[in-house]
């Protein structure tokens, strides 16, 4: 009753629900657990990440959504770019640091607490040290490819595995300048990052590596208050970021499946999957071939005569092949964090950050403790593409932090990690909610896919052996993966219930994700 965190990490939870208990709001319990996420999961996500947050005000009575995804940097050289896999390590795929300033709006705009009491659990994290545990070991080693970077190698073996380069379960991260980094920041503020001495010291530092980021880029970063987008499924209205934002291909899953009775088909069969992997592939095609929509192009896709020509397509039975992921070859899996957050007086903040790539680009900055994100690596840089970015626009992002509300009452809060995948398991994780009626815990636990361009399609081996002989006979190139796995997703969710304001957590076992109550 008195409020609740969903992250990815125990330590990162109980961060954000002890500000709960000491008299702060969801959007300080945001800033908190955010940072503590920078501390024990620093491949996901952290203080040079960029984000987006969607959040209910229950003072306003509405949804609004912070953007903290910067533009471009004004010198990034897409003209001189062919792949993007030359941007996937290494200061050129560096765009500029936006999860701080995110967050220190949030608090500024709703919060009631300083920074010194929000990033206190983060830097006594980093100071004193925490055991890995199973998921921390693996992300850390299968980061092996920075050793091929000698300009990268050095200081980021030295600050996440004492010089080794590998580690082993029960290892204590202790991660000092990054503690002496927060400490600074809770002193000085946010300017210290974007026009101080801390920024100059990450833009020297990437200059020296063949970076673009300027000290004026990072002045330019202003997270923006925008309104959301939403679309109703099963009577509860999805909010989500909008465009340039690509969150509204979820919606429009949804907008399509809605024409369909899929509670009469049996859950987890060969009907219910191949209806919704069919959904989610021909609103990935709208998506990429519409990206980054104006408001009116974006009434059209999402409204009734539209959607029934998609609904008419997914009933016909023929085989859909396309892309799911770019109009170019698709990056590779990127490295993203979720959280999500109710509090007692009836706020909810829903986060999706992300490094972009594991370690995003590899790049800490020497003293600082500061892993710097590959966020430019999503950009869309082949010459021929319609959606080929720009220096100084937008970046696309896949991410789509989600608020529902029934009667226009807070009722479900919900996101994921997950690259192109977010938008493609939010939507199997509400119709296991929404139509077949699973409690929320279940909903995120029952198997999910994960598509990629053409017919592809890699399923949890946890659905039955003969519907999934039956889904690669209707066209679906199916990969039997394993029970469990981290490719699609790692949800975290809040339950509402308006009649009597409980509040119910629920987190993916795909990661640490955990659920810690005020």
């Amino acid at each position: 009753m008195h409020g609740v965190v969903a992250a990815a990490h125990p330590l990162a939870a109980a961060a954000g629900a002890r500000v709960l208990s000491n008299g702060g709001n969801a959007f300080d319990a945001a800033a908190a657990t955010a940072a503590t996420l920078n501390v024990v999961e620093p491949y996901m996500s952290g203080l040079a990440g960029q984000g987006l947050a969607t959040c209910y005000v229950a003072a306003e009575k509405r949804v609004r959504v912070l953007d903290y995804l910067p533009m471009i940097p004004m010198g990034f050289p897409v003209d001189k770019l062919k792949r993007r896999d030359d941007v996937a390590r290494g200061a050129l795929g560096v765009g500029s640091p936006g999860n701080l300033a995110g967050w220190c709006t949030m608090v500024d705009t709703y919060g009631s607490k300083s920074l010194a009491e929000l990033f206190a659990p983060a830097i006594t994290i980093a100071r004193d040290g925490f055991p890995l545990i199973e998921f921390n070991v693996a992300e850390t080693n299968s980061a092996s490819d920075i050793r091929r970077h000698d300009a990268l190698y050095g200081t980021w073996a030295k600050n996440y595995t004492d010089g080794s380069g590998r580690v082993a379960p029960g290892y204590i991260l202790k991660q000092p300048d990054l503690a002496r980094t927060f400490e600074a920041l809770a002193k000085d503020g946010p300017g210290l990052l974007y026009g101080g001495a801390l920024g100059r010291t990450i833009v020297e530092h990437l200059k020296s590596l063949g970076g673009c980021i300027t000290m004026a880029d990072l002045e330019a970063v202003k997270p923006q208050w925008q309104d959301p987008i939403a679309a109703s499924y099963r009577g509860l209205d999805i909010h989500v970021p909008p465009p340039p934002c690509e969150a509204f291909q979820y919606l429009l899953a949804l907008r399509i499946l809605e024409g369909f009775d899929l509670k009469s088909m049996p859950r987890d069969g060969v009907d219910h999957i191949d209806m919704v992997l069919r959904a989610i592939r021909v609103a990935a095609g709208v998506r990429i071939a519409h990206n980054n929509p104006s408001s009116q192009q974006l009434a059209h896709l999402l409204s009734e005569d539209y959607v029934a020509g998609l609904r008419a397509r997914v009933r016909d039975g023929k085989v859909v092949d396309g892309p799911t992921e770019q109009w170019t070859p698709p990056p590779a899996e990127g490295h993203t964090t979720s959280f999500s957050i109710a509090d007692r007086d009836g706020n909810l903040v829903c986060v999706t950050q992300s490094l972009g790539s594991v370690f995003g680009s590899g790049v800490v900055v020497p003293g600082t403790g500061i892993c710097l994100n590959n966020f430019l690596y999503w950009a869309d840089v082949t010459p021929d593409s319609p959606n080929r970015s720009k220096p100084g626009g937008p970046l696309p992002v896949c991410v789509a932090p989600s608020i529902g509300l029934r009667d226009g009452k807070p009722a479900l809060v919900l996101g994921t990690p997950g690259s192109y995948g977010i938008l493609q398991t939010q939507v199997q994780a509400v119709v296991q909610y929404l139509d077949y009626g699973l409690p929320l815990q279940e909903a995120i636990e029952a198997p999910r896919a994960r598509l990629t361009d053409g017919r592809a399609v890699m399923l949890e081996s946890r659905v039955e052996p003969a519907v999934m002989d039956a889904l690669q006979q209707r066209g679906h190139n199916l990969e039997r993966g394993p029970q469990w796995t981290m490719r699609v997703g790692g949800m975290q969710a809040i339950a509402l219930d308006p009649a009597t304001g409980a509040r119910t957590g629920a987190c993916d076992p795909r990661r640490d994700g955990y659920v810690v109550t005020a």
